[in-house]
């Protein structure tokens, strides 16, 4: 089996690939994760502070070297200090990761067709809600989470844990509800938060007519893996924030096409 390949005077084994990879795969996740957001530029001073500490020891440079020293010393900590939320979101991506294709397998195995039916049901519902609300002008931001732990983004909120309704879907948003201000959060087919308060970033450059409510629900996109679906207090208008792009819906047969094709399994589905 071959172990490793030599270029020139340098050896290069399997491993060094492996590893290569791994971190390459890493610093693209942490980009992802704080992408858009201010902890982005926290994260390139951290970068720079340990360049400008690394060349002041080359240069034998030592009293700027022993100041630098104290902060780099205690790096690690400082960098969980500040990106608390930021480290957070990430483990539980990486947890939720893996507990969500344990569940999938277990799913396909013994429980596949159940789920495909409990996610249609769900998907149209939405679909009915979304019509009522865009007819009525009545604003809204839904987040469908395929996580099960939805702690990484809602950050308040009321627990619900009930069956998707458009009746219920609709009189939270209903504009004397005291919870029609916020998202709702949908995992597992159910409604686990109302009234959730989702993280705006302010590096998102959306055209003006788009209030608070579209900034929250593509920043969300961005940093989560999860699907947003946003209806315009203005216009009405049906919206989709899926990895950091927002898609303009024609009617809710888009809305359910699209909905089915995030949220149900691909290997049934192809992209309208």
């Amino acid at each position: 089996m071959l172990q490793f390949i030599d270029i020139g005077f340098l050896p290069i084994t399997i491993w060094d690939v492996l590893d290569i990879f791994i971190v390459g795969y890493l610093i693209y996740r942490v980009y992802k994760l704080l992408r858009g957001s201010i902890a982005f530029n926290i994260f390139i001073g951290v970068v720079a502070l340990y360049v400008v500490w690394w060349l002041v020891r080359a240069l034998n440079m030592d009293l700027l070297a022993s100041i630098l020293n104290q902060f780099v010393n205690v790096g690690v900590l400082m960098i969980i200090i500040i990106f608390q939320p930021e480290v957070r979101r990430f483990l539980l991506f990486v947890g939720s990761t893996t507990l969500k294709g344990r569940t999938d397998f277990f799913n396909k195995l013994f429980n596949h067709e159940n789920d495909n039916t409990s996610t249609y049901k769900m998907i149209h519902e939405i679909q009915m809600a979304a019509f009522n609300l865009s007819k009525t002008k009545t604003g809204a931001l839904i987040v469908f989470s395929t996580h099960a732990n939805v702690e990484g983004f809602a950050n308040s909120g009321v627990e619900i844990d009930a069956k998707v309704t458009a009746p219920l879907i609709q009189s939270i948003f209903f504009k004397d509800s005291p919870l029609h201000d916020g998202a709702v959060v949908i995992s597992n087919n159910k409604i686990k938060v109302a009234g959730a308060v989702l993280p705006v970033s302010g590096n998102i450059n959306l055209p003006k007519g788009l209030g608070l409510r579209h900034r929250a629900g593509l920043s969300t996109a961005i940093d989560s893996d999860v699907v947003t679906l946003i209806i315009s207090e203005e216009t009405g208008k049906i919206s989709i924030a899926r990895d950091g792009e927002l898609l303009h819906l024609k009617d809710t047969f888009e809305l359910e096409n699209k909905l089915k094709f995030y949220l149900a399994p691909k290997e049934e589905n192809t992209l309208p």
